[in-house]
């Protein structure tokens, strides 16, 4: 069976034109109208595969994704100097706190800086402040401090922003954040994300634990962080409680990992 999430559907490929997201999150649709099956967040690059109906048909070029966004989400292509690498931030109106906030930003959009002040770059959205980012190719080392930062993030299927994550989202953040190629749903990631371990192995920081339908990314030896459906919430829990917990529904551990 074909894959849809990676390989277009030809009755839409009439171009192949370079743009990003130029709306501050949007929904990648599993149609036209359709329901979400990832978010695509503000500077993401993708490749348009076709357009129709006032929406486009969209490649991720950071994980080969596709699906329907609304045409409205996109414009032209540009490149970034800048990334969020808060939760969350906001785009001002003016290089000043107090004025009017056109956009709220989450973790990881890329940004072009138009100009900047000692406290502001400004972007076509509005004035985001310096302390909210860093320079587009500073990479972290540390997956499990990136996750760390949506603690508590309510839990949304499909979700890859500070408003909202699910499980593979919050891999997917923490990975890219570290220059980890991570494509964004969880059975991809068991093929493909680091090297698989023995089931005596002891579970050491930045591991990863799969089961059908859902990962976990180890935050020391007694502690996963994770975005689930348990507490609707990216939270903490310890290791022996969630594989106890998670085998009564979806079954045992299938795969431990390395990055």
């Amino acid at each position: 069976m074909t894959d849809r999430r990676t390989t277009p559907n030809p009755a839409w490929v009439d171009s192949d034109a370079p743009a990003q997201i130029g709306a501050a999150m949007t929904d990648l649709l599993d149609a036209p109208n359709g329901t979400r099956d990832r978010q695509l967040i503000y500077g993401d690059p993708v490749t348009v595969l076709g357009a129709r109906d006032g929406h486009s048909y969209v490649r991720s070029d950071k994980d080969g994704y596709i699906g329907f966004v609304q045409t409205t989400a996109l414009t032209n292509a540009s490149q970034p100097t800048h990334r969020i690498i808060a939760r969350a931030s906001h785009a001002y109106a003016q290089a000043d706190m107090k004025s009017p906030d056109r956009a709220t930003l989450t973790y990881g959009s890329r940004l072009t800086a138009l100009s900047e002040t000692p406290k502001f770059i400004e972007t076509a959205l509005g004035f985001v402040p310096r302390q909210h980012i860093a320079p587009e190719g500073q990479w972290h080392d540390d997956p499990a401090a990136i996750a760390e930062l949506f603690l508590g993030t309510p839990y949304l299927w499909g979700g890859n922003s500070g408003t909202g994550i699910d499980c593979s989202g919050l891999i997917q953040a923490a990975c890219l954040a570290c220059n980890i190629p991570c494509e964004g749903d969880s059975d991809q990631q068991a093929r493909n994300l680091g090297n698989p371990l023995p089931d005596h192995a002891k579970p050491r920081r930045n591991d990863l634990f799969f089961w059908k339908g859902h990962v976990a990314l180890v935050y020391d030896s007694e502690t996963l962080i994770h975005a689930n459906a348990h507490r609707m919430a990216t939270t903490f829990e310890p290791i022996s409680a969630a594989l106890t917990r998670i085998a009564q529904s979806d079954g045992p551990l299938t795969v431990h990992k390395r990055l």
